[in-house]
């Protein structure tokens, strides 16, 4: 991190840089070499108020909120401008800070959060404010508007801290909201080039603040009084927490949670094209991504066959420093996930599950919180290791009789997130796709649409982040009736 700063002493606060009230430290541990390599302070409840509060302010002064939705896109335009001349900065600290490859870290923690609020300011540009409808069942025009719901408790994740930091902060700026944003306490870092850019940007004081801190934190800001909206990415049982807290205040909150999506390979799917592209669908980010396809559903009669492919592919992805351009597989972002991603792997042995490759860390590496890329056959649905999220470059392949079977084994899982089919026949896999029960799918590919709704069902969250309905969840509807 020889150009990044690495040790940060003060807070994101109205637009300038607030002295924390405590003199706690929360440590950065490189993945990679498991040492120390930076610090931010950790937040007191006071550091929180102040925060929260100069959201509140900023929400009412008119510099924010009597301004057009093309002013708004415009500040969102040199904000993107901004955090676009930091891209670089910003994608090798987060492949510092929690072992992504940095070829992926440059899209998705690089570039991706400057298309969000690309992509954002063009839609509030072209999303009116209010609409007239003709009323029923008296005659009349009822004036529908759309206003900013307030204050945003945005809380992000340590897999990919920026661009879902920014899944929240693009669509509530948009509308008009505020935000305070508190990162994971393991990618903490990145937050600080944000903040450097809206500095830069000239977004006016008090829009965006972020504060540091751990799930003590997080509760106090989303219990805060003054917050009206919280959104919230990270794992369902932190996810159910904070959904009692939000439904006991009768408070708005967007929840995107944990996955076990299913890859449906079809009996007319091509070997060598389903297996490569299951190396991104299943694998990427070394397994940390909540819609990971990681459970694997094959044809019975092929089941040999494929176990044998995917156990090559994964065996095959180079492992190693994230900063190296041609590594697939890094470090794991903590030694405790790595532990608990081992202790999985265990359970799975212990239940009868066959490891056919990896299954520990990696023999030519001395240190950094590595797993290897590890398949489980030998299994079916009922194991745990087909059943709960690992969060890590780990596969269980499943065999099925027949589409009827696949579909049902699809869906017999807690969660709903995302999912693939695999087939010659696109046409069919939408069909397919159609019967998963899921938020989100991809046939032959998995892609996040930056233009169509994000989310998960059952225990995989309640709401959508992405596209128009990403904007919506940030707005209130008011309802003005004219007789007539």
């Amino acid at each position: 991190m020889t150009t990044i700063e690495s040790v940060r002493t003060s807070f994101f606060i109205n637009g300038g840089w607030h002295a924390p009230s405590g003199s706690s430290t929360l440590p950065v541990i490189s993945p990679l070499t498991e040492e120390q390599i930076g610090s931010v302070p950790a937040a007191t409840t006071s550091d929180v108020d102040a925060a929260v509060d100069a959201a509140r302010t900023a929400r009412r002064l008119p510099e924010w909120r009597d301004i057009s939705p093309a002013e708004r896109a415009a500040h969102l335009r040199r904000f993107a401008d901004a955090l676009e001349d930091r891209a670089e900065d910003r994608a090798r600290a987060v492949t510092s800070e929690n072992g992504m490859p940095i070829g992926l870290a440059r899209f998705a923690e690089g570039a991706a959060p400057v298309q969000l609020l690309r992509y954002y300011a063009d839609l509030i540009e072209s999303t009116p404010v209010e609409e007239r409808r003709t009323s029923q069942p008296l005659p009349g025009t009822t004036v529908v508007r759309r206003e900013p719901i307030g204050v945003v408790a945005a809380i992000a994740p340590w897999n990919f801290p920026a661009v879902l930091s920014m899944f929240k902060i693009a669509p509530a700026l948009a509308a008009g909201c505020t935000v305070v944003l508190k990162p994971s306490p393991e990618t903490s870092l990145d937050s600080y080039i944000l903040a450097e850019a809206a500095v830069a940007a000239g977004l006016p004081d008090g829009v965006l603040n972020i504060v540091n801190g751990g799930s003590d934190i997080g509760q106090y800001l989303v219990a805060h009084p003054h917050v009206d909206k919280v959104a919230f990415t990270g794992s369902t049982a932190a996810g159910r927490e904070i959904g009692k807290v939000c439904g006991e205040l009768i408070r708005p909150v967007t929840l995107e949670l944990g996955g076990k999506s299913a890859a449906l390979v079809l009996d007319d799917a091509d070997l060598e094209q389903t297996v490569t592209g299951l190396a991104t669908a299943s694998l990427l980010n070394t397994g940390q991504t909540c819609y990971m396809s990681t459970r694997i559903l094959v044809p019975a009669n092929r089941y040999d066959t494929y176990l044998e492919a995917i156990s090559a592919m994964s065996a095959g992805l180079p492992i190693g420093d994230p900063m190296d351009e041609s590594v697939a597989i890094g470090p794991l972002a903590s030694a405790r996930h790595r532990d608990r991603v081992l202790s999985m792997i265990a359970r799975a042995r212990d239940e009868g599950g066959t490891i056919t490759t990896g299954g520990g860390t990696p023999a030519a590496v001395d240190r950094g919180f590595f797993v290897e890329p590890t398949v489980f056959g030998g299994v079916d649905n009922s194991a745990t290791i087909a059943r709960e999220e690992v969060f890590g470059p780990v596969l269980t392949v499943l065999r099925y009789d027949d589409l009827d079977d696949a579909i049902a084994l699809a869906n017999d899982s807690a969660y709903g997130l995302g999912g693939t089919v695999w087939t010659s026949d696109p046409d069919r896999g939408v069909d397919v796709a159609r019967q998963i029960e899921t938020g989100s799918f991809g046939v032959n590919y998995f892609n996040l649409d930056w233009n169509s709704p994000f989310g998960g069902v059952k225990a995989s969250g309640i709401g959508r982040e992405l596209g128009p309905e990403g904007l919506a969840a940030y707005q209130n509807l008011k309802s003005i009736f004219l007789p007539g």
